[in-house]
């Protein structure tokens, strides 16, 4: 069982709590390389919002306010890309945050320097931060959005490249990614998780009725009429 599903049935998601996670490295050696585009959004969204990223809290930098009327938790973890899991899974276990409210920015150098292309689920096709993700929540069914940097150049490790900072021709396409990023991040992002939620919640409260129906001795065809749950849902409860 992944670690979200530990909290399908949370107040937390009455709340309208959101974690918006971009990853990167800590330090000012990596501040504007290719693989902390993350941070960099973070760092907009933190300016726009007037919201202070500077608590040290499992294992990252957080800050906690409000975007669009909804409470929001923005994250930078400080355990260096590889390990990002870790500080994702402390946070994910102590806010308990549901997984439709719950989104990770980062770089992908399979997508056109400055595109942006948002996943709800999938593998983590060679990103090692990505990787650890889904390994220490247990699962890869995650709102994730991908800021592409560009494919590396012919003879480039991939490390070195990434670590690398954008040249002055790529950065007009990565502000306007990253731009991209921001607004995507609010306006799918969250909204999504929103109405997920709201679908997810009054299909548990269909089941609940059904449930309790089902006790009192009602047929399975009148618990499909009154609910809208087909008979091999309600057979299943």
């Amino acid at each position: 069982m992944g670690l979200f599903d530990r909290f399908k049935n949370q107040e937390a998601r009455g709340q309208e709590f959101y974690c918006i996670v971009g990853l990167g490295n800590p330090g000012r050696e990596y501040a504007e390389t290719k693989h902390n585009v993350g941070f960099c959004v973070i760092d907009k969204l933190a300016e726009k919002y007037e919201i202070k990223v500077e608590k040290y809290k499992n294992k990252a930098l957080i800050g906690d306010g409000m975007i669009r009327d909804k409470r929001v938790l923005l994250v930078k973890p400080q355990t260096f890309m590889n390990l990002s899991g870790e500080s994702v899974r402390e946070i994910v276990n102590f806010y308990k945050i549901p997984q439709e409210r719950f989104v990770v920015i980062f770089d992908d150098t399979s997508l056109p320097c400055g595109s942006v292309r948002i996943r709800e689920k999938g593998s983590h096709g060679g990103h090692n931060g990505i990787r650890n993700i889904i390994d220490q929540m247990g699962t890869d069914v995650f709102n994730r959005i991908k800021v592409g940097i560009g494919e590396k150049p012919k003879g480039w490790d991939l490390a070195d490249y990434v670590l690398a900072k954008f040249s002055p021709d790529d950065l007009p396409a990565m502000e306007e990614g990253m731009e991209k990023g921001l607004q995507k991040g609010l306006e799918e992002g969250l909204q999504k998780g929103l109405q997920k939620g709201k679908a997810e919640g009054r299909q548990e409260e269909k089941h609940s009725i059904a449930l309790n129906l089902k006790k009192l001795g009602v047929s399975i065809e009148q618990i499909a009429f009154a609910t809208g749950l087909s008979i091999e849902e309600i057979e299943k409860l």
